[in-house]
């Protein structure tokens, strides 16, 4: 900055001058740059947001912004309204830098801003809330988005409102409303905020109307609804119905609504409106994958089978890597709106680079979903396991006897054996999309231990977790967060009692992607790559948006497996470092991704021959997690 501030008159007869000169009047002066002085009290990326003056995104295919001086003069107007609605409303711009390149096409610009004094909030108050529980109240407080001693910030004082007016209307107040009230002091830097309810006429659940419904039985409706009549009014209950109504997958629209609100009733009259979807779905699809090859899907699923919101369906699929039929059924509403009974049969084939795998049988689930993000699971899986060596590593005699300590019968060069087990899943997530998520988190944890009531030729005992977090940087930076963990432990510590299905594999598209599918592993003494017991995994995704639907993306991924259970060793693990592209399509983003190995594994025979290449490429639908 020069000592003598150029004043903002100046500044813009300075800027004509400039597009004058060059004849790029109109948007033609690209904006190389665009920097900020004196900005510490607000997340400059939001104040960014905010204009429509932005820098370009210097790269080839990044979008370009061009310069124009009247968008920026209400610019100028907009820094210091938004200054003001985060309680700094002395901001000013004091200063403003433009230096156009030689060429004069390009300009960086530099904005210097003097914050001033905040307003802070010095009392936030609540009145006429009687009609709140104490601790429900007392809750609200500690929830506040503003607390004292902050700048007063408009954006929070709002949300402060609307989360009173939820409370009352979740304490049977249907017809509340809040009035906010703001005193500056006399000094007009120290605010007393003042939230004052009328909470209206106390009111509870009246008769449901249900309408739009023509094969879905009006029962099957009724039971997903959160609240009886008579029940005091909370709305909750009545945003949670409608979630609940969605997920039957039944309707193409459902609303739950009460009416008459301008009469204020003591009992509110609900409205239940639905529109039926297509019940029965057929899904075909077929790709390429690098790992997998060519891969063909085909999806058929009632949602209405047999009535009674019942869903069925099939799956078939065919790729190198595995193929198979699944069967699928689910019973809504078992004991409770918040249980489901679920069964699964399945003949699945799996190849690893040993052996293939194939696993027939079923499992019995039955799931109990206390909230949209929260569900715990437990189950009953009886199935038959029959591994072998695959035909074109069968002379491999190191192969073989690996294989062997792990459980093959050397006569007929198979693993054959059933499988009983009891199971338990509990997965919570805030995650804003389980395909491509934002912000939020997700944990899942399964727990399997071999059942003793029924006989079987496999005994252990396993737990796994993954963890993912999601961070964002602004509205086009996430950085994305996963920790995965698992351990198998065999009765009596014999690998014999563990079916070859269930070791651990890591590597591909979705892991340690500096190698490909079941690369990362145990190896035999030849090199081949057997599964292990435990299984340790991490990643790092900087995924960022550069423009329209293009996205890129910079991981760090590491893990391994060990042979034995509880094996874990820090200093195994594998890195692979690289970068990604990313496409927006309608059923998620397609991926494009280089995996670069930090420290290869020795020995590693892939497709039969040693490995040389030290990176991987992978091709995908959806995000790596």
């Amino acid at each position: 900055m020069p000592a003598r501030r150029t004043s903002i008159a100046a500044l813009f007869l300075a800027l004509l001058a400039f597009s004058g000169a060059a004849c790029k009047e109109g948007g033609t002066i690209k904006v190389h740059s665009l920097k900020f002085n004196g900005v510490t009290a607000v997340d400059e990326r939001r104040l960014r947001d905010a204009l429509t003056t932005r820098q370009s995104i210097n790269i080839p295919w990044g979008k370009k912004y061009y310069f124009d001086r009247s968008r920026f003069d209400a610019d100028r107007l907009r820094m210091q309204a938004f200054y003001a609605d985060r309680g700094y409303p002395d901001a000013r711009i004091t200063g403003f830098d433009v230096a156009l390149n030689d060429k004069q096409d390009e300009v960086d610009l530099t904005v210097t801003i003097t914050e001033g004094d905040p307003v802070i909030a010095k009392v936030i108050d609540f009145t006429g809330f009687d009609g709140i529980p104490p601790a429900h109240l007392a809750d609200l407080r500690t929830r506040l988005p503003l607390k004292v001693g902050q700048p007063r910030d408009r954006q929070l004082v709002i949300a402060i409102h609307e989360m009173a007016v939820n409370e009352l209307k979740d304490h049977g107040f249907p017809y509340g409303k809040v009035i906010t009230a703001e005193d500056d002091g006399s000094d007009g830097k120290h605010a007393s905020l003042t939230f004052t309810a009328d909470p209206g006429t106390l009111a509870h659940f009246g008769p449901v109307e249900i309408a739009g419904n023509k094969s879905v039985d009006e029962h099957v409706i009724r039971r997903q609804l959160m609240f009886k009549p008579g029940a005091l009014y909370q709305r909750s209950l009545v945003q949670e119905s409608q979630r609940r109504l969605y997920g039957l997958a039944l309707f193409q629209f459902a609303n739950v609504e009460p009416l008459n609100q301008e009469q204020q009733p003591e009992e509110v009259p609900i409205r239940v409106t639905v529109a039926e979807g297509n019940h029965q779905r057929v899904n075909l699809g077929g790709g390429y994958g690098t790992e997998e090859k060519a891969r063909v899907d085909a999806e058929y699923h009632h949602v209405n089978f047999l009535g009674d919101a019942r869903s069925a369906g099939a799956h078939v699929r065919w790729s190198s890597l595995d193929r198979g039929v699944r069967l699928e059924f689910n019973q809504p509403y078992v004991f409770s709106p918040h249980f489901s009974l679920g069964a699964e049969a399945q003949q699945w084939y799996t190849f690893t680079p040993a052996y293939q795998s194939v696993v027939t049988g079923g499992k019995m689930t039955l799931t109990h979903r206390s909230s949209a993000n929260t569900s715990w699971a437990t189950s009953f899986t009886s199935e038959h396991n029959r591994s072998s060596i695959s035909s074109d590593v069968l002379g491999d005699l190191t192969l073989r006897a690996s294989l062997i300590a792990l459980g093959l019968d050397p006569t007929t060069n198979e693993q054959n054996g059933s499988l009983n087990a009891i199971g338990f899943d509990f997965q919570h997530s805030t995650a804003d999309s389980p395909i491509d998520a934002h912000h939020g988190y997700q944990v899942a944890i399964h727990a399997e231990q071999t059942a003793k009531l029924a006989s079987g030729n496999f005994n252990y005992s396993s737990v796994s977790a993954d963890g993912r977090h999601y961070f964002p940087f602004g509205n086009r930076v996430v950085m994305a967060s996963r920790l995965q963990f698992g351990n198998i432990r065999p009765a009596g510590g014999e690998s014999a009692n563990v079916p070859f299905a269930k070791r651990y594999f890591l590597g591909g598209a979705t892991s340690v992607r500096g190698w490909g599918r079941y690369e990362v592993s145990p190896l035999t003494e030849s090199g081949l790559p057997i599964g292990g017991d435990s299984m340790l995994a991490f990643s790092e995704e900087l995924r960022a948006t550069m423009r329209g639907k293009l996205g890129i993306v910079l991981f760090l991924d590491g893990g391994n497996v060990w042979a034995d259970a509880f094996g874990f060793t820090s200093g195994d693990l594998r890195y692979a470092v690289g970068p990604g592209l990313r496409y927006q399509t309608p059923v998620g983003p397609l991926r494009f991704d280089v995996g670069y190995q930090l420290n290869p594994t020795p020995k590693l025979l892939v497709n039969g021959t040693p490995q040389t290449r030290r990176f991987r490429l992978h091709f995908s639908i959806g995000q790596a997690f």
